[in-house]
């Protein structure tokens, strides 16, 4: 509430008026000069409203003036305090001094909805902790003529169904589907694509014998013999008769000695095991020797050598491939077998691969959401959970039980049939609506009692409602349900359009969904009577439920009120 304060002094009238009667040998002069002082001294509150009569929808400016000594503390009325009518704005306070005293305005603009004759209440106004109360004012609210006679009447149209507007969430799909197809995108091209082989892997693939001509038409080609680089040619020579002899007759050509390699040829010779002639492993001997003296001795044989050299290693590799025997059915076939199994192997390969990358982003997504968003959160996105989905589902504002209690809630409330004791049968009225039970997770409900006053009882003598025993009548029936350990404190409460409670809360143990089983959980009871109603908001929920927080805190600040008579008014 916004207020201003002005400090002063203010004598009452009749105090002055009463020490002019003491006087009486005075009675002329003294009595002016205390009436004088009185009307000086003295705070005057009016309103007025610029016009009594409005249209629907149209505002009146109701206005209220305050005259008080310039140090007088004044406090305006703030919020909805003009009910039944509605308080659109509220504008600035206008000062203006006129001598030693100021004149304070306020403008208020009001508007009504609906048509019919209402009163605007006495508004208070606070004087230097003084109340002052204006009058009542009442205005007529007038429905908006319709000429019948040239505007032409339609019948009421039919019920049609309105398609549910479309939210974001297909944008989101969108997103998902592009980035599920950009991994798989780079999981073919990288793993799965048969990538074009380059010149080194299409010779890898050829036989041996044909990678050894093949190697031998580039040696013939090279710029070796030219240069004069007699080493860097020998080494390439022998390589490839060590290589095609490692991969068709000894395993071990490449890593052994010219004596060793030679001895080892003539024992598969000697035990008909590799049908070469003498002649071929001379040829080869020699060659190997001479390769080792340009090497190691740095020998410079001839060019004419060395190019009858790799003529004799050319033959040599054609006279290894004639005497060698052709490769039977069954070792073609164990072949194909070993290559469809390497084939299986790769395959394989490719697919852990694939499994380990798809693991590793799905574990790397749910990281980076966890530190973002807490790892519980995304468990329960993943899972589910009850009372996230009611946090984050649509939720409900209506308007429960006459007097009506306006709340929004994440599940429509739903009428409950309640079975009054005998002593109450006549003379109260309850209608609730909830949504839950106590065994549940999550309780919600609203209550509203209406009390019938005797004929005969006096409104004016009518007993206030004791929300003391009403509560302690709600705690004693969760008792008689099963609820133990209730623990219980009570604070006013001041709902958002002025309506004044008590909040009851605390924790009990609430009865499990198994027998004999108790679960730690928390309440907050709201109730709210006048003369003879009561209304009440029960919630409930669990103690280790990580959204039931934010659900409450909704829920509170969404509880307004409105009296039985506004509502017959409106």
């Amino acid at each position: 509430m916004k207020s201003i304060k002005y400090k002063a002094s203010i004598l009452v009238e009749s105090n002055s008026a009463s020490v002019c009667r003491l006087q009486s040998s005075v009675i002329g002069l003294f009595s002016i000069f205390c009436f004088l002082s009185s009307f000086v001294m003295s705070a005057q509150v009016t309103s007025a409203v610029d016009t009594t009569k409005i249209r629907i929808g149209e505002q009146i400016n109701y206005q209220i003036n305050v005259e008080a000594d310039s140090l007088s503390l004044v406090v305006f009325p703030e919020g909805q305090t003009f009910t039944p009518l509605e308080s659109v704005e509220a504008l600035k306070i206008d000062t203006i001094k006129q001598d030693s005293k100021f004149l304070l305005s306020r403008v208020y603009k009001l508007t009504q909805f609906d048509s019919g004759v209402y009163t605007i209440p006495r508004q208070k106004i606070i004087i230097d902790e003084k109340p002052f109360l204006t009058d009542s004012l009442r205005v007529v609210v007038n429905t908006i003529e319709v000429d019948t006679s040239k505007q032409k009447l339609y019948d009421i149209k039919p019920i049609i169904e309105v398609n549910k507007s479309s939210s974001n969430w297909w944008k989101w799909l969108l997103i998902a589907l592009a980035i599920i197809a950009l991994v798989a995108f780079l999981l073919y091209w990288i793993i799965w694509r048969k990538k074009p082989l380059s010149e080194e892997a299409k010779i890898a693939l050829l036989p041996p014998y044909d990678r050894a001509k093949l190697a031998i038409k580039k040696l013939d080609e090279s710029d070796y013999l030219i240069r004069s680089e007699v080493k860097e040619y020998y080494s390439e020579l022998t390589f490839i008769i060590r290589k095609y002899l490692d991969e068709k007759v000894y395993d071990r050509a490449l890593e052994s000695t010219t004596a060793e390699l030679i001895k080892r040829l003539n024992l598969l010779k000697d035990g008909n095991q590799v049908p070469l002639s003498k002649e071929t492993i001379l040829h080869i001997e020699s060659i190997l020797q001479r390769a080792d003296l340009v090497k190691f001795a740095k020998s410079a044989p001839d060019i004419e050598l060395a190019e009858m050299d790799k003529l004799t290693i050319d033959k040599a590799i054609d006279n290894v491939k004639i005497s060698l025997p052709e490769p039977s059915e069954e070792e073609k076939l164990l072949d194909q077998k070993y290559k469809e199994e390497q084939e299986r192997k790769k395959k394989r390969k490719k697919i852990w691969i694939i499994v380990g990358i798809s693991v590793f982003l799905i574990l790397a997504t749910l990281v980076g959401f966890g530190m973002k968003y807490g790892f519980g959160y995304v468990k329960d996105t993943i899972i589910g959970h009850e009372s996230k989905e009611l946090l984050e589902g649509k939720w409900v504002e209506s308007a429960y039980g006459f007097p009506p209690i306006w709340i929004e809630t994440p599940r429509v409330l739903k009428r409950q049939e309640v079975k009054l004791p005998e002593a109450l049968a006549g003379k109260a009225k309850m209608s609730v609506f909830g949504y839950g039970s106590l065994i549940e997770r999550f309780y919600i409900l609203t209550s509203t009692t209406l009390l019938n006053k005797p004929e005969s009882e006096n409104p004016d003598e009518q007993k206030a409602i004791n929300i003391e025993t009403v509560v302690e009548g709600n705690l004693k029936s969760w008792e008689a349900s099963g609820v133990e350990n209730i623990i219980t404190k009570n604070e006013k409460f001041v709902t958002p359009n002025g309506a004044e409670g008590v909040k009851t809360y605390g924790t009990a143990q609430f009865p499990g969904i198994t027998p004999n089983s108790f679960e730690k959980g928390e309440y907050t009871l709201f109730s709210f009577t006048t003369e003879n109603v009561i209304q009440q908001i029960v919630l409930i929920w669990r103690t280790d439920d990580a959204y039931a927080e934010d659900i409450i805190e909704r829920i509170t600040d969404s509880i307004e009120l409105k009296p039985a008579e506004e509502e017959k008014e409106n």
